[in-house]
């Protein structure tokens, strides 16, 4: 069996990967800061470049009281009404260690919706320390043969409480999708960051 040195002594003389090895990182494509904003939307870089991209949410702050929710586009942005069918859970626990629970509510379901679809059970409350952080993961969406799969998992805080969040659906459409617009389900994301990447 053959041994296989590293010539270079130092990192920094690497330039570049040998064609054999793969990628694998995340690309960033691009970032919203949120600055009082009813919506944000990315209508431009979800493509067929990738096979998955990767929202991130960082200290989104909400300016009321109220749950993230958010919709597809195949047509670019003009309208975000994609039919999508999707279920959430979530688990909570208290500051006091007094209430727990881990539960579904079928109100947050979206069955053959074409409205904005909530990705989180529980409200992210206005509390000036309250904020939510979280991904979400949308498989493939330039396809025209198959439905687009997402994943989304947040941690939220709110009025002492610590929310974990997970959220699954799909959009149910062979057309591809171009654009992704998040917003509120009352008032609008008063601050935070909101990235979005692509999976080589």
């Amino acid at each position: 069996m053959a041994l296989n040195f590293c010539n270079n002594n130092s990192l920094s003389s690497i330039t570049a990967l040998p064609a054999s090895i793969s990628g694998g990182g995340l690309n960033l494509i691009s970032t919203q800061t949120a600055s009082s904003s009813s919506t944000i939307s990315f209508t431009s870089g979800i493509d067929s470049t990738y096979k998955e991209y990767i929202f991130k949410f960082i200290n989104c702050h909400p300016s009321a009281s109220s749950y993230l929710t958010f919709q597809a586009s195949t047509d670019s942005g003009s309208n975000y009404n994609t039919t999508c069918t999707s279920t959430i859970f979530s688990a909570y626990h208290d500051e006091a260690d007094s209430s727990t629970d881990l539960g579904y509510n079928s109100s947050r379901d979206a069955a053959q919706s074409t409205s904005f679809v909530p990705l989180q059970i529980d409200a992210t409350h206005n509390d000036n320390d309250s904020s939510w952080s979280g991904t979400l993961h949308i498989f493939e969406p330039s396809s025209t043969t198959f439905v687009k799969h997402f994943l989304y998992r947040d941690n939220h805080y709110g009025n002492a409480y610590c929310f974990s969040v997970f959220t699954a659906g799909y959009f149910n459409t062979t057309s591809a999708i171009d654009a992704v617009q998040f917003k509120m389900s009352s008032g609008n994301i008063d601050s935070g960051v909101i990235k979005l990447y692509g999976v080589s």
